[in-house]
């Protein structure tokens, strides 16, 4: 039988082919010299970006750096490819982060309502941020690095739904920007914050920031009682947008758009009648703070097509090691006592130890706060509703204060019956002028008729400036008292706000004028009289035209008890002798 021959290998082809294979491979190794002096390398492969981590990613793995360590790595970058948002929940919010700039969007809190919203409070002033920057972005001197630590989007550890206490961290890289920060949760109004940026191998400066303002402020009410507030041990300032007309009695000094306040401080930030957002330093000593000013435009009302448009400022701070990475803690939630007491700030000397000199009593806290802790307590314990609460502290600050409406009525009465003997004197002087040393005597002799008397000349005033301290407390304690934001009494829907149909104004200010008609005054001319009687309680009636129902109440009520009391008193024997010798003054006069 033939041999059986492969026709697909000729004799010789393994030799040829292992030739060809030499002669190649020896040429490849002569070209490379050419090739690399002649020819560009191609360039290494760029880093894919790193996908976000998954909601069951830890913090710790989160944080591990993606590139080795041996390399700073020109070229190497972590980012998102896209915008992602994480949602963090407990009993007091829900906050909205988006990875876009590593900020918040949105900020709810579940106790409180917002009316112009008609749903729950987003303290996200959504027209300003978008203007001027969201909450917990981080502020620079350089403009252009702020823009792009805005606007970057970050690689989240956590996405979708979470729960408190947990935390989420933020990363962002590239060439030359390396950004990380951190927020951590906890069952309270709380949030720790860490925030590292190095820019071309620099640690830079970046001040976590609340920049708009609040959601609640929509009214150009709520943008003028907004301020910047901090504090240092027991000293608080507060910075106003504007110091008004009356600064000079005080020291005060106006906000400006982008000026360092320097510290240290123990907190510090923007609030507004309600509600704050402070940061608190771990570092006092380093931590600096950038006030920020921004005009805006309030929506116009729908219901009023031709009116103008409202311009406002809308303040909002920076607050952060001044000197490199900034670790601190930021409060963000109403400004009520309760809640400000249970949130430590360590390292303050001569004054608590907490956040409740966030809630401003003005001059007269120190009656405003006993009256608020009392009008509490009272809802507390007696009566659920601080419509009611105020009605019977009301009657019990007048029924206290009777006797000094005896003492008023004494005094009144003493003064009548030296008013004959203090005008004979008068007249005794009449002819010679003020500047005259001749008339210099009159008033040694009307202060020793005073003395042999018994008259005190400011007894009659002497109720009314008891009053006086109670009704600016009263103010003051409505404007900073967050439980009676929204409270409802009878018709009125806010205590903290005007009675929309105005009764109560109506009801202090003829309340008023019976008061004024019933309660005899010394000294004072008929006619003079007659005209205080119908000034004084119109005057009053339009200063208390727009303010709060709950002082209007106060002040009614006020009025009313006083006519009750003024007409038992009538019927005393003090009384009658007061009317009597009024009605002979009036006899005589008119004669």
């Amino acid at each position: 039988m033939a041999e059986y021959q492969n026709p697909q290998h000729e004799p010789g082809s393994e030799k040829r082919l292992l030739l060809i294979f030499l002669v190649t491979f020896i040429a490849m190794l002569a070209a490379q010299p050419l090739l690399k002096k002649y020819f560009p390398q191609p360039a290494a492969p760029q880093q894919q970006s790193q996908p976000a981590q998954t909601p069951a990613a830890s913090p710790a793995t989160a944080a591990a750096p993606a590139a080795p360590a041996v390399a700073p790595a020109v070229g190497i970058t972590k980012q998102a490819a896209g915008e992602t948002e994480t949602v963090i929940e407990n009993d007091l919010y829900s906050i909205t982060f988006t990875n876009h700039g590593a900020q918040v969007k949105s900020w709810i809190l579940k106790k409180f309502d917002n009316e112009a919203q008609n749903g729950l409070l987003d303290l996200v002033n959504p027209t300003a941020a978008a203007q001027y920057g969201y909450p917990l972005s981080l502020w620079t001197y350089d403009e252009t690095l702020r823009g792009k630590l805005s606007s970057a989007l970050y690689v989240p550890s956590r996405e979708g739904k979470q729960t408190s206490p947990t935390s989420i961290t933020f990363e962002y890289a590239d060439q030359d920007l390396s950004v990380r920060k951190t927020f951590s949760f906890d069952n309270s109004y709380v949030v720790t914050v860490d925030a590292s940026v190095t820019y071309k191998g620099v640690s830079v400066a970046a001040l976590p920031a609340w920049p708009s303002g609040f959601g609640d402020q929509t009214t150009p009410a709520f943008y003028a009682a907004s301020a910047i507030a901090y504090q240092f041990n027991k000293t608080i300032e507060r910075l106003p947008t504007s110091c008004g007309m009356f600064s000079f009695l005080s020291k005060c000094t106006p906000i400006s758009g982008g000026g360092t306040v320097p510290g240290p401080f123990h907190w510090a930030g923007p609030t507004d009648q309600y509600f704050a957002a402070v940061f608190i330093p771990d570092d006092p000593a380093a931590a600096g703070m950038v006030t920020l000013r921004n005009p805006i435009a309030l929506p116009r009302d729908p219901q009023k097509p031709d009116a103008k448009e409202t311009k406002m400022e809308v303040l909002g701070a920076a607050v952060g090691n001044l000197h490199g990475p900034t670790s601190e803690r930021v409060f963000v939630g109403p400004k009520e006592l309760q809640v400000l007491e249970r949130v430590p700030v360590p390292g303050v000397t001569g004054a608590d130890n907490d956040l409740n000199g966030l809630v401003e009593f003005g001059w007269w806290g120190i009656i405003a706060k006993p009256l608020f802790l009392w009008l509490k307590w009272t809802y507390s314990h007696i009566v659920h509703n601080w419509g009611w609460a105020i009605v019977l502290q009301t009657l019990i600050i007048s029924i206290a204060l009777l006797p000094l409406r005896v003492t008023q009525m004494k005094s009144m009465l003493k003064m009548q019956r030296v008013a004959p003997q203090i005008k004979a004197i008068q007249e005794k002087y009449k002819k010679y002028s003020l500047r005259d040393p001749r008339k210099a005597p009159m008033n040694e002799e009307i202060s020793a008729l005073y003395k042999k008397e018994g008259v005190n000349p400011a007894g009659g005033c002497l109720p009314m400036l008891i009053q006086f301290p109670f009704l600016i407390a009263y103010y003051r304690m409505l404007s900073a008292a967050l439980d009676l934001r929204h409270a409802h009494w009878l018709w009125i829907h806010d205590l903290s706000a005007a009675d929309p149909i105005f009764l109560l104004p109506i009801f202090m200010v003829v309340s008023m004028l019976v008061t004024q008609r019933m309660t005899p005054q010394a000294g004072m001319d008929p006619a003079q009289q007659k005209m205080m009687t119908i000034m004084m309680p119109l005057m009053m009636g339009f200063i208390f035209f727009r303010l709060p129902a709950g002082l209007n109440l106060y002040y009614a009520e006020s009025n009313l008890i006083s006519i009750v009391q003024q007409a038992v008193m009538n019927r005393t024997k003090l009384g009658r002798e007061m009317r009597e010798m009024m009605a002979k003054r009036a006899r005589k006069k008119d004669k």
